[in-house]
C-alpha cells in the first residue's frame, strides 16, 4: 500500500480521471494522502499576447475548482494546480513532495506517440517511484 499518491489529472476527453482516481483509492494505505494535480501548460509567446490576464487567472480558478470538487469524496485528498510542462513538472512535483505512487490515466498510444512521447510515457520512463498507468 501506498502513503502519498499523486494522481495527474488532465481534462482530455480521451483520459479517464475518474478511473485513476478509483485505482488511487484502492493502492492507499490507511491515512495516505492523495493529491490530484493539474498542469496549465505554458503558452507561446506568440500567443499571451492575445489573452488577457484575467482570462488566464480565470481558467486557473475554474480548474482547480473542478480538481477540488472530484478531490471531496476522497479522504486526506487535496487539489494542486500548477503551471510548466505536463511531463516534467508531474516529475518535479512528486520528487519534491516525496510521493511513492504515481497514477496516471493514458489514451491508446497513435503513432504521435511513438515519435514525439506522451505525457504518460514520460512520467513511466524518469519517475523515482512506483507509477500505475491506466487505460
Amino acid at each position: 500500500m501506498y502513503m502519498n499518491i499523486l494522481v495527474p489529472v488532465s481534462f482530455d476527453t480521451e483520459r479517464d480521471a475518474q478511473e485513476a482516481i478509483d485505482v488511487a483509492k484502492a493502492l492507499a494505505g490507511k491515512g495516505a494522502r492523495i493529491t490530484l494535480l493539474h498542469v496549465i501548460e505554458h503558452i507561446p509567446s506568440y500567443a499571451i499576447s492575445y489573452m488577457s490576464q484575467d482570462y488566464l487567472d480565470e481558467a486557473a480558478q475554474a480548474v482547480q475548482a473542478e480538481l477540488e470538487k472530484m478531490a471531496e469524496g476522497i479522504e486526506n485528498a487535496k487539489a494542486v494546480v500548477i503551471e510548466g510542462h505536463s511531463g516534467r513538472s508531474i516529475l518535479d512535483w512528486a520528487k519534491e513532495n516525496w510521493a511513492d505512487c504515481i497514477v496516471i490515466a493514458s489514451h491508446r498510444p497513435g503513432m504521435q506517440d511513438y515519435l514525439l512521447g506522451s505525457t504518460a510515457a514520460h512520467v513511466v520512463r524518469h519517475a523515482g517511484c512506483a507509477v500505475h498507468v491506466v487505460r
